[in-house]
């Protein structure tokens, strides 16, 4: 359940820590994994299962140490992977010095380590990135607080370690992993030094100009406010002001009826005047109420007749006539 919800998060953008499992930690340690050894610019592909890690070894010689060592690993699937250094220990045993997490570049995710002689940087993912949603002003001015140098910049000359550890929470990882000698990478290491030398200038003016931005901003907002208002107490007085100039009139002010009071007037009169009448008692029939009086007149003249001429037969009742 935990796994489940920590994917989820994930997919939607907050950072999880993770870390390497305690059986890859334990194994390595007491030299029981498998190495397999990786040569010079000769990339290799592969899948490893989540929680599980692929071990590397490669060997340089004192020149290839000074010229400088890269390690870098991508998924094209974009999956999440832990890139891991370790120190060899004196029984034989592997002990974790170093660890990067990949992080997406572009339509792949990618980790890398660079032992380039001269101090290079990483850098770390915002600790709160809802936060950082919230407030992408505050956001901003925190990017680069994240970008510290890297604990080894140089290695000696030897045989090195490195492994590929499974993320994800569910599925297994591609990847390709490279180690090259940068000898013949003169030009992007200079490259590299000057841009990262950039970024830290870039850092220490951010901090400067988030005072400035705050200090403009609070002023835009006090302005933002104040337009408001003066707009508001500007149309107040130009209304004052058509009031005024109406006043100037002799005529009295004129009086509209709406044709529905005046109908609604005529009904309440007709009403009125109807319970009046009722009230004194001398209410006219109507034409429907006469019609249906003579209607049952006539109607109770005819039974009498139909009645009589069946009792007494027609000429009694000739008789009676």
């Amino acid at each position: 359940m935990n796994t489940m919800f920590a994917a989820i998060f994930s997919k939607l953008g907050v950072p999880i820590k993770t870390t390497v499992s305690a059986t890859v930690l334990e194994e390595a340690l007491n030299g029981t994994v498998t190495i397999q050894p990786i040569a010079l610019g000769q990339p290799i592909v592969k899948k490893v299962e989540k929680q599980c890690a692929h071990f590397y070894s490669v060997t340089i010689t004192e020149n290839e140490a000074q010229a400088g060592l890269v390690c870098r690993v991508q998924s094209s699937d974009k999956s999440k992977f832990k890139l891991l250094y370790f120190d060899q220990e004196e029984n034989g045993g592997l002990n974790l010095a170093l660890q990067e997490d990949s992080a997406k570049t572009g339509k792949v995710t990618s980790a890398g380590m660079y032992f380039l002689g001269f101090p290079v940087y990483r850098l770390d993912k915002p600790s709160n990135s809802m936060a950082s949603a919230k407030d992408p002003d505050a956001a901003f001015f925190k990017k680069l607080d994240g970008f510290q140098p890297c604990e080894l910049h140089e290695i000696k000359a030897g045989m090195h370690t490195f492994a590929v550890y499974g993320d994800n929470f569910f599925k297994s990882v591609s990847y390709t992993i490279e180690v090259v000698c940068t000898a013949s990478f003169g030009e992007e290491k200079e490259s590299l030094r000057t841009v990262e030398a950039q970024i830290l200038s870039k850092r220490l003016e951010l901090s400067k100009f988030e005072t400035e931005y705050k200090q403009v901003l609070a002023q835009f907002t006090e302005m933002t406010s104040r337009y408001a208002q003066e707009m508001q107490e500007i149309d107040d007085l130009l209304k004052q002001r058509n009031e005024i100039h109406a006043s100037y009139t002799t005529a009295p002010p004129v009086k509209r009826s709406s044709s529905g009071s005046s109908s609604s007037g005529r009904k309440s009169r007709s009403r009125s005047a109807s319970k009046e009448a009722k009230e004194d008692g001398h209410q006219k029939p109507s034409s429907k109420d006469r019609a249906k009086k003579k209607k049952w007149f006539n109607i109770h003249d005819f039974i009498s007749d139909s009645w009589t001429e069946i009792v007494f037969g027609t000429g009694a009742l000739e008789q009676v006539i």
